[in-house]
């Protein structure tokens, strides 16, 4: 306060100043001394879309498995037609009604995540799929086709032990990289599913 000032006229400015540092203490301050006010300072972020939830591995995730999924229902759609025991076809339907659902499921994500959706066996850009863990080239399917019997059968479980293997690959790397919490839900229950269905098909070789 100037001292020069009259006494009255000090006594107002005094007032002024302590009711603004009551409103500043109902506002908050910078003050680490201060807690006045300090919830309705709080900003809250704003909750996240859809759209900005993932990262890339989660993308990747997606893009690999589908076409993986996809090739694993060509495997066993050749079973029908091609399987000598009826322990392997009814195992090769219980993979292929597994993988239309995820399918499905992962399609959505990459949709609302506005990502290309693969198509056939690639991975939606054009990509070589060798790059994907335990995926057949058409050299080993075309082999998977020509056999027979219980040749077939060895040979599908053989190829589909591998195929497994690999989606359980991708499904741990997503578990380690990956940002989505339903992508991450979605590779523990296929490590899970596809672990025992390859101790299930190892007993069959072994048998």
């Amino acid at each position: 306060m100037n001292t020069n000032r009259s006494l009255p006229r000090r006594a107002a400015l005094a007032a002024t100043a302590a009711a603004a540092g009551l409103v500043l203490a109902a506002c908050g301050s910078n003050d680490s001394t201060n807690t006045a006010g300090t919830t309705a300072a709080t900003t809250t972020a704003p909750a996240s879309t859809e759209a900005d939830r993932h990262n890339q591995a989660d993308v990747t995730f997606a893009q690999g498995m589908i076409p993986h999924h996809r090739q694993a229902i060509v495997m066993s759609d050749m079973v029908e037609s091609l399987g000598a025991s009826s322990e392997v076809k009814e195992l090769a339907e219980k993979i292929k009604k597994a993988q239309k659902p995820e399918i499905d499921t992962m399609t959505g994500w990459l949709k609302a995540w506005g990502e290309k959706v693969p198509t056939g066996f690639d991975m939606g850009h054009g990509d070589d799929n060798s790059g994907m863990p335990g995926m057949m080239g058409d050299q080993d399917i075309n082999r998977l086709g020509n056999a027979k019997g219980n040749a077939f059968d060895t040979m599908f479980l053989t190829m589909m032990i591998e195929h497994h293997e690999g989606a359980i690959d991708m499904a741990e790397t997503e578990k380690q990289q990956g940002a989505y919490g339903p992508a991450k839900a979605l590779a523990d229950s296929i490590i899970i599913s596809q672990t025992a269905e390859i101790a299930q098909m190892r007993t069959m070789l072994a048998g």
